[in-house]
């Protein structure tokens, strides 16, 4: 009988066969393959943090390395990381950082700092100064936002979130 860590490895071993058979994949320099098509949500997937080039990417590392589901969106200088585990959270000391709350509303914003938030509730729209388009901000995203930064927030649900200004 295989232990439960073996059985995870083999486990994780045949996912990653066969995201690499399903999903068009390109050859990075390290061996490992880029998987450029969306992953189903339901996999408990793990990347390396150097991997954030594309939405929703996995990287499939060869003799059953672990892989990582990291959704990371980078827009005008913001970058949001959807759900990051809570070891990062604990290494950030996000639970320490001053809350804020907003009801819903739409109002411009001027980043003075850059600031990191993390939303514990919510949802919001934030429309960077010159862009139509839109990003959504919801409960777990993790969110850097670049001193200088302009942009208007469509709040759409009370956003409650944790902040912190970085140097």
């Amino acid at each position: 009988m295989q232990s439960s860590a073996a059985s995870r490895l083999l486990f994780a071993s045949v996912v990653a066969s066969l995201l690499a058979l399903a999903c068009q994949a390109h050859r990075r320099e390290d061996g490992s393959s880029l998987i450029t098509q969306p992953i189903p949500s339901n996999l408990d997937l793990k990347i390396p943090p150097s991997d954030s080039a594309h939405l929703g990417a996995a990287a499939i590392h060869p003799r059953g390395v672990e892989i990582e589901k990291r959704i990371q969106v980078k827009k005008s200088g913001m970058r949001i990381v959807r759900n990051p585990p809570d070891s990062k959270l604990a290494d950030l000391g996000v639970r320490s950082w001053p809350r804020w709350a907003f009801a819903p509303s739409k109002f411009p914003w001027t980043y003075s700092a850059n600031e990191t938030s993390y939303i514990l509730e919510g949802k919001a729209k934030i429309y960077p100064e010159g862009s139509d388009e839109g990003v959504v901000i919801s409960a777990g995203d993790l969110v850097d936002f670049p001193k200088g930064m302009s942009c208007t927030w469509e709040v759409s649900a009370p956003i409650y979130k944790h902040y912190k200004f970085n140097d």
